[in-house]
Order: C-alpha cells, then structure tokens, then sequence
C-alpha cells in the first residue's frame, strides 16, 4: 500500500485544526491589540480563514483532496446554515432589491461566454504551437463549471468529446482560478463601502434588509439557554436531515423519467438539497419558528459557514501554478475579462459591489460557495446567493455550448 506523504490524515486532527485555526483568525481580529488592529485594517479575517488551510494543504500537512471534511461541511454544515441564516429573512425584502442582482448576474454569465474565446484567442496569438488542437475542447468544460456547477462540466465533456488528459488539466485550471478569485471577491466584500461610495451606487435594499434583520435582533435578543441551542440544532440538522431524504427521492425519480434534465443539474441530489433546504427556510421565517433568530441562529449559522471555507481553501494548491503555467495565464485572463465586464456594467448602473461578487460567485463558485460570499456582506444576504446560484445550474449548459461554439471558431 502506497504511503502518503502528508503530515496529517486523520481527518479529526485536521477538523481540530481547522477550529483551532479559525478561532486564532476571530480572536485576533476582535483584539484591541495595535498590531492586529492595523493588521485586520487591510487583511479581511475571512479571507485569512480560507487561505491559511490553503497553506497547510500546498506544503503537505494536510491533504485537502484526501480529506472527507469539505464532503462534510457542504452536505450537511452548508444547507443547516442556509436554515439559519434565512430563518430571519424577509422574503419580500429580498425580492425588492430590484433587478440589478439579476442584470449584475447575467453580466457575469456573458464575461465567462466571451472571456474564454478572448483568452484564447489571446494567449494563442502568443504561443499557438501550445494552445493548439484540442485545448479549446477542454475549455468548455471549464465554461460549464464557472457558469453552472459538476453536471454542466460534464455534460460539455461529453458534448465535446474531450480527452481524459486535457480534462485533468482543465480541472486544475478551474479549481485554481476560482479559487483565486473567491479570495478576491471576499477582499472586495471587505471594502464594498469605499467601492460603492467611489461608484456612487445605491445600497439603499440593501441596507434595508440589513437594518430590518438588526432590528428585529435588537427587540428581540437574549440569552440562549440550552433549550434555545438544542432547538437550533434541531431545527438545523432536522431541515438538513428532510432535505435529504427529499432530494435522495427526487433526483433519481427525474434521472429515471427525464434523463435529458441532466444538463440543467436536476438530477443531482446537491442541487436538490440546496433548493430545498433554503425553501424551507424562507417558509419558515414566516412562522415562529423565527424567534430563534433572537437566541443567535444566524450566528450557529455564521459559524457553520466559516467552517465551510475552511474546508474550501483545504483545495487550493498554490504551487499547482507551476505544472500549467500557460493554461492558468489563459485562466486569468479569463477571469479578468469576466471581472472587467462586471465592473464596467456595475459603473454604468451604478450597482453595489455585493450584486457585482455575489453575481460572479454564483457563477464561478456554484451553490457551494456563493452564499459565502454573500454572508460576506450580511449573513442575512446568503440567501441571495443561493437563488443566484440555482438560476446558475440552468444557464450552465446553454451558455458553455454557446461559450464552446466560438471558442472552435477562434482556436489556432
């Protein structure tokens, strides 16, 4: 049997490490300390709690791969919070931040259709010996994932027939540019004020939703008692719990009859268990059920989050740069045209900076990590990430064969 090299594989000394890791980030953060008062002035605390596990994963101390806690924290932590977290929600509140969350989305889905054909054909103007043959197959593959999810990428991998090899490499490519750029998003997410006082955009939804959800917290706050913590465990984990029996029901019934909805992910048991444990959650902020927001279960909820992005940034390996460097350039430059169409239309409209991360993250970071950073912003905003990401998994397919097409008409 092959040994690995990795410092630590008990996943129970890693998941302890990663409290310990996180705890470390909110301590100092919260401290009166100069230094770290001026150290958290310019470094986000959420972003140091998803790029040191990346560290610990790119020297070999942990193996983030290997590990079953992001199986873990986003089958079960991720739609308990998204329980919490919308348990306080106005529905009606979230529907009226109007429709540049939408504009800010489809803009993003455009950036990521065009950004790939200007990538290539780019960096194949530069280096077309490289970037030849089949590299455009593969790039629709990266395509379906940053505009959908797992079942668009494979769905164009079939659509397009490409080689085994060539996907291996448009894995590591998609996984380490959206990486890369989540850990911007959550820097931005850090100085959205500046930015939006700078575009002159109007937070007033935004700011709305987020007074009503700190009043309500306000009037209604107090200490939790056991009962109070057992009940949002119960709440949390009991929702989780029926969200996976439904999905476990639901996606094979349409795999059986409806085979062709693959391609739209309504045949994966996660897509299902997302959209069911944020429904229940909407409709029972609408009961007393809510009450639970005034003894911390959007902070339960917050605390699952942060878990999850430790977890996220146990798969990042930075030196993974080094084995594809020209095909990560052509990522970034990918990106960078995704990101440069977004900022010129959130000028134009003058959108908040949360609808211009939230609508790239629910594009390129799927269901998993677009609620992240939308509680970035507010936790009482993750459910906006969440729909965002679901209207995501539809255009997937569409957008990457379309996305696919040009890039055969483009390629050297």
């Amino acid at each position: 049997m092959q040994q690995s090299s990795v410092l630590i594989t008990n996943d129970a000394v890693v998941l302890g490490l990663m409290a310990v890791i996180l705890g470390a980030v909110f301590y100092t953060s919260h401290s009166d300390h100069p230094f770290f008062k001026k150290f958290y002035t310019y470094v986000p605390a959420l972003l140091l709690c998803y790029f040191i596990p990346s560290l610990f994963n790119t020297f070999g101390i942990i193996d983030g791969e290997g590990s079953s806690l992001y199986k873990m924290a986003s089958r079960y932590l991720l739609p308990a919070s998204l329980v919490l977290l919308t348990l306080s929600v106005d529905f009606k509140a979230i529907l009226g931040l109007g429709p540049k969350a939408l504009i800010m989305f489809l803009t993003g889905t455009a950036g990521i259709i065009i950004g790939g054909p200007i990538a290539l054909l780019t960096m194949g103007y530069i280096f077309p010996e490289q970037l030849g043959g089949d590299i455009w197959r593969g790039m629709t593959t990266i395509a379906g994932s940053w505009i959908g999810g797992g079942a668009n990428q494979a769905a164009m991998k079939e659509v397009f027939a490409v080689d085994g090899s060539i996907f291996s490499v448009m894995i590591t490519v998609d996984v380490l540019v959206a990486n890369v750029w989540m850990a911007v998003l959550l820097f931005i997410a850090s100085r959205a004020e500046f930015f939006d006082r700078k575009n002159g955009a109007d937070t007033s939804g935004i700011v709305n939703l987020r007074q009503k959800i700190e009043q309500y917290e306000a009037e209604n706050a107090r200490i939790p008692k056991l009962n109070d913590i057992m009940l949002i465990v119960a709440v949390a984990f009991g929702v989780t719990g029926l969200s996976h029996l439904l999905a476990d029901i639901i996606a094979p019934w349409i795999e059986r009859v409806a085979p062709g909805l693959a391609m739209y992910s309504l045949t994966s048991t996660f897509f299902w268990l997302v959209v069911i444990a944020t429904t229940i959650g909407l409709l029972m902020s609408a009961t007393k059920v809510r009450k639970l927001e005034a003894v911390g279960a959007s902070k339960v909820g917050s605390a699952f989050l942060y878990i999850l992005v430790a977890t996220i940034g146990m798969h990042m390996d930075v030196t993974a740069i080094l084995d594809y460097p020209l095909m990560f350039l052509v990522g970034i430059v990918w990106m960078l045209v995704h990101a440069a169409l977004l900022l010129i239309v959130a000028k134009l409209i003058k959108a908040p900076m949360f609808y211009m991360a939230v609508g790239s993250q629910a594009n390129v970071g799927g269901a998993a990590s677009a609620p992240v950073v939308a509680a970035a912003f507010h936790p009482s905003l993750a459910p906006v990430g969440v729909l965002l990401a679901v209207l995501g998994y539809g255009l997937g397919t569409y957008g990457a064969y379309i996305c696919g097409l040009i890039l055969q008409q483009v390629a050297p």
